[in-house]
């Protein structure tokens, strides 16, 4: 059902249809399928759309929608005036279903069926499980809904309680009638997006890649947990590094501003160094209120890399690092590499060249998952080994110059190697996770660089190829372009998500593990489903085709990467950047070299 329109299909009784249904099989379950109409505890109206009824009781869930009027919820219109100001408003209502359905649905198995919407994490994302069109007074909930069996048997009458006392239980205390705490939760939600919004937005001008305010909390509450840790130290900035912000609301925060340029992060195990890096690197998402973090903002075109022993790497010039590779026969051209194993230096090489083909300004890096010799060769090495016989050039020769070349900041965390202090332009020592500026003192441990030019590389153009299945069926066989594979008569699967680091595509698995900016299983989910919009010709760039797709996401909002037609909501899906679409295309085995300019 698209918001402001009415599914196809006939109006129901629907406690009567489900009572009729008690002991039929399953498959009879079908005749739910359209639009019924219910109401709240109150006497508030609930359209409720059965979208997609699950075949069978071992099947996924069924996608039914809930829509009230916005009216009913007590929510000013003016917090919703555009796709922006809106996002907050639905991730609340996100996290006011959820708990409303963790209280009145919160064991349901097969034999009473569940409820579930996509419930967010600590991140703020733009997400489609909420849609608010103001213009049609509406608010929709999209769902997934376990019917209710025994065996393979229709259970009609804990259907009906589903149904028609659960759920609208659920929509009563999530949406209609918010009291007053209700909707000062919602507007300190609000106000804390837009402040965190603006906050990003304004590093440039002060000439920062990021910004974490006095107070925060870093450290979370467990290695599987993003909660804050009770009791953590709370972050406190170094006078000279301290900045301070008037925000939209009224309130001003002061904190560590990161510079431009090239920070080196040290000090101690243990002390917080990786932590603060963390911190940057989901900086470019925002956070809900009490998460710690609201305040620990990053470029938004900030870009995490690490080794990636085993990807493949296709096409990639990744001369300005490695070069003359050894090798029986003739050597591989590093100015268009590909390889379906990389190394941990070439795929860290390569790495970094896509993330600058596609935009972006700032690299964060922490030794603890580099590759050693991509990152450093100290003197003695240098000695040993000489130039001539050494094919890789450090990350350490090149750093300065992707700043004074090419407007690239980098921020890196060194414990273990001196090295970067020769090339930095702060240095920041985390002593019990408080930062202190120790740039001064590296200035005298500083030794002169003899730092190479960084060559900018071409822009890639990737051969003719479509993660779109093609039309059409055909049985069994490997279908469509890229090898993926058959489904029988209904043709290729189009990319499916598996899970947060896994995409699966025909025969073949991305493996996203490696990427640390993915946050959310439905981020990947959208990721797949932007790939099957991802078409290149031979002639036209990466990054161009990447953002043209960014475009359509952000002129028409996540449900344009969804298949109405094919009888599914686009219940979870979760925002994306350019970047996380442009890896997974990056890390396809079946992607095909074509040419650069």
């Amino acid at each position: 059902m698209t918001p402001g329109h009415s599914h196809p299909g006939r109006t129901t009784d629907l406690g009567s249809t489900l009572s009729s249904l008690d002991g039929s099989g399953y498959g009879a379950y079908k005749k739910l399928h359209g639009e019924h109409h219910l109401q709240t505890p109150s006497g508030t109206p609930v359209t409720l759309s059965v979208d997609k009824v699950q075949s069978d009781p071992f099947a996924p869930p069924s996608l039914v929608q809930v829509s009230v009027p916005l009216s009913a919820t007590g929510i000013a219109p003016d917090l919703v005036g555009s796709r922006r100001d809106a996002v907050p408003v639905r991730d609340h209502l996100t996290r006011r279903v959820a708990a409303a359905i963790a209280t009145h649905n919160p064991s349901g198995g097969k034999g009473s069926g569940f409820l579930a919407v996509d419930a967010p994490g600590q991140q703020v994302i733009d997400r489609s499980s909420v849609v608010i069109d103001a213009d049609r007074d509406r608010v929709t909930v999209r769902l997934e809904a376990a019917l209710p069996a025994q065996g393979r048997r229709i259970r009609g009458p804990a259907a009906a309680t589903l149904f028609c006392e659960v759920l609208p239980a659920v929509v009563q205390e999530a949406l209609v009638d918010l009291d007053s705490p209700a909707l000062d939760a919602l507007s300190l939600a609000h106000e804390t997006y837009l402040d965190q919004e603006f906050l990003r937005g304004a590093l440039d001008g002060m000439g920062l890649v990021g910004f974490v305010a006095d107070g925060s909390v870093l450290p979370r509450a467990a290695g599987n947990s993003q909660r804050p840790l009770s009791g953590a130290v709370a972050f406190r900035s170094p006078e000279s590094l301290r900045h301070s912000v008037a925000l939209p609301s009224g309130r001003t925060v002061t904190g560590l501003g990161v510079p431009a340029g090239v920070t080196l992060v040290v000090g101690g195990g243990y002390h917080g160094k990786s932590t603060l890096l963390r911190t940057l690197e989901l900086g470019i998402y925002n956070h809900v209120p009490g998460d710690g973090r609201e305040f620990a903002v990053t470029d938004p075109d900030a870009v995490a890399l690490r080794a990636e022993d085993g990807r493949a790497v296709t096409d990639v010039d990744i001369s300005p690092f490695l070069h003359d590779l050894p090798g029986a026969g003739r050597s591989p051209d590093t100015r268009c590499f590909s390889t379906t194993n990389a190394s941990g230096s070439t795929s860290q090489a390569a790495g970094l060249v896509e993330a600058l083909d596609c935009g972006a300004r700032t690299l964060l890096i922490d030794e603890d998952t580099s590759a050693t010799n991509f990152m450093i060769r100290d003197d003695r090495m240098r000695t040993l080994v000489p130039s001539a016989k050494e094919p890789i050039t450090p990350l350490v020769d090149r750093v300065r110059s992707l700043w004074e070349d090419h407007g690239v900041s980098t921020v890196l965390v060194a414990g273990g190697s001196g090295m970067f202090i020769d090339v930095a332009d702060t240095v920041i020592m985390l002593d019990n996770y408080r930062p202190v500026d120790v740039t001064a003192r590296a200035a005298e441990l500083a030794e002169p660089s003899g730092g190479q030019a960084m060559p900018r590389p071409g822009r890639r153009r990737p051969g003719p190829f479509s993660f779109r299945p093609p039309s059409g069926g055909g049985r069994g066989g490997r279908g469509g372009r890229g090898g993926q594979g058959g489904r029988g008569g209904r043709g290729p699967r189009p990319p499916q998500a598996k899970g947060l680091d896994t995409i699966r595509v025909g025969e073949e698995s991305i493996d996203l593990s490696a990427w640390a900016q993915l946050v959310d299983p439905s981020q990947t989910a959208a990721v797949a489903a932007a790939l099957s919009q991802v078409s290149f010709d031979g002639d036209t760039t990466l990054d161009e085709v990447v953002d043209e797709v960014v475009r359509r996401i952000r002129d028409g909002g996540l449900d344009v990467l969804s298949a109405h037609g094919r009888g599914r909501h686009p219940g979870r899906l979760a925002g994306v950047r350019r970047h996380e679409i442009a890896a997974a295309v990056n890390r396809y085995r079946g992607l095909r070299p074509r040419g650069r300019g």
